[in-house]
């Protein structure tokens, strides 16, 4: 059959644009066509291109909406020979790329190098490494996704959760708008239009491959009784996964504890181990001694064999540093100690949920001359060391509360922080709360304290990155 000349004027644009874009641009049109494949050839992108553009209607309109996205304004003017405001124009009135795939690609254009490192840490337990260590941006991070069937154009939450674990909100919102502005209808509609503007064949498409936990939309499925109900259990049984933190190894972990004070070191081993925590209790020890104890427990594979790592200090300090029982020294860095135990450094808690308590009785700003600098400078793992105490990796929970330490020289001093979690802990273990709503009982004891003790105050701050909850039980 002879080809058109309306074809031949799409194919000769087809080979000038395949042959223009760079690598990463001919990625991104690939997942814009519909397609999974991550192979950024010329060949390729010519092959696509031409399944989705010779011989359809809106054949050039395509071509001039996938330039518009991937910002090749030059290649519209010269190849297309139109301009981005008629594009624009054009596009306001009729579009040819599900918004799904525009959405996906237009986030992984906003997002940055950091960003990314983010949500490869916060999927390793999901993703497979080898496939997390090729990801080059958020598209093949999100094609990953859709092959695992977690992300699709009528279920997004999933992404919306990740960018909010990063403190992306701003492109939170971005997916949040989509789920609000599309109607149930248009998302299936939406879904259908994604499946037809896949292509056939050796072109992988998002539903080629999917779980038994969703069905394909628009699959007709004629099953008995009882294999619907199989269907929701395992429904229910990934969403339960995918909310709750695994919690039932016997030991459930290693609590370190170091107390560096001598008063409630005791209470909290006692709590701990009724949680059925392997408990490492150490005791006044000094800034050296301290680091080798924390080292000392992530040396030994058996204490991080179990669900959830936890560790609690109690110390004199400034804002980001312990002292142990020194005096004169610079200290040891809190945000140091939290990076000991990252999957960075500890292969295996990665995934896990690893929980800090801090009780920390302030003292002044102490400045070091450069040879006691040198605690710090040891525990270097990523070369990113900063002066807060923020957690940034995914799933830590960093509770640090601050007293002035002329507390220290009341009699039988116990404190109230410690006290209160450990209540809050046992009741939780009772009530089966999770692990942010007994914290929240902690907030309250600490308020009402406050109240009545205005000389006497305690400064409670949670930061976490948890992604599920945690049922301490």
């Amino acid at each position: 059959m002879s080809m058109s000349v309306q074809d031949q004027h799409q194919l000769q644009a087809i080979n000038q644009i395949a042959e223009a874009l760079s690598s990463c641009e001919s990625r991104r049109l690939l997942y814009l066509c519909g397609s999974l494949d991550t192979d950024p050839s010329v060949t390729c992108v010519k092959e696509i291109l031409k399944s989705k553009v010779l011989r359809q209607e809106r054949g050039h309109l395509l071509l001039t909406e996938l330039m518009l996205q991937l910002r090749r304004f030059d290649i519209l003017r010269k190849v297309c020979k139109t301009s981005r405001d008629e594009v624009e124009r054009t596009l306001t009135y009729r579009q040819c790329l599900p918004r799904f795939r525009v959405l996906m690609a237009n986030i992984s254009e906003d997002m940055t190098n950091s960003d990314l490192d983010s949500v490869k840490f916060l999927l390793s337990s999901i993703i497979p490494r080898e496939n997390l260590e090729k990801a080059k941006n958020f598209l093949d991070i999100v094609i990953e996704l859709e092959k695992l069937d977690k992300v699709s154009p009528e279920r997004v939450d999933f992404v919306e959760e990740c960018l909010v674990n990063i403190s992306r909100v701003d492109l939170a919102k971005k997916v949040m708008k989509y789920k609000t502005s599309v109607t149930p209808s248009e998302q299936q509609s939406q879904s259908h239009q994604h499946q037809l503007f896949s292509s056939p064949g050796p072109i992988t498409t998002p539903y080629s491959s999917h779980s038994p936990c969703q069905p394909r939309q628009g699959q007709v499925i004629n099953r008995a009784p009882e294999n619907k109900r199989v269907t929701e259990y395992r429904a229910q049984s990934c969403q339960s996964q995918l909310d709750r933190y695994k919690f039932n190894t016997n030991p459930r972990g290693v609590c370190v504890i170091i107390d560096c004070v001598g008063n409630d070191g005791d209470m909290l081993e006692q709590m701990f181990q009724a949680l059925l925590f392997n408990v490492l209790l150490y005791k006044w020890l000094s800034v050296d001694a301290t680091l080798a104890a924390l080292r000392e427990t992530f040396r030994q594979r058996q204490n991080l064999e179990g669900d959830c790592f936890v560790c609690c200090i109690i110390s004199r300090g400034t804002d980001s540093h312990i002292l142990g029982t020194d005096s004169n020294v610079a200290g040891l860095g809190l945000d140091s100690i939290r990076r000991m135990f990252t999957a960075e450094s500890c292969p295996m808690l990665a995934g896990k949920p690893k929980l800090f308590f801090i009780q920390r009785y302030s003292v002044p700003e102490f400045q070091p001359c450069a040879r006691m600098q040198h605690w710090d400078e040891d525990l270097e793992t990523d070369g990113l060391y900063r002066r807060d105490v923020i957690p940034s990796d995914a799933d830590v929970f960093w509770s640090h509360c601050s007293t002035d330490e002329r507390q220290l020289e009341q009699g039988q001093h116990r404190s109230v922080y410690l006290k209160a979690l450990t209540d809050a802990l046992h009741k939780g273990r009772r009530r089966k709360t999770h692990l942010v709503d007994v914290h929240t009982e902690v907030n309250g004891d600490i308020y009402e304290h406050n109240k009545r003790n205005p000389r006497a105050m305690y400064h409670l701050e949670l930061k976490h990155t948890l992604r599920k909850d945690l049922y301490l039980q």
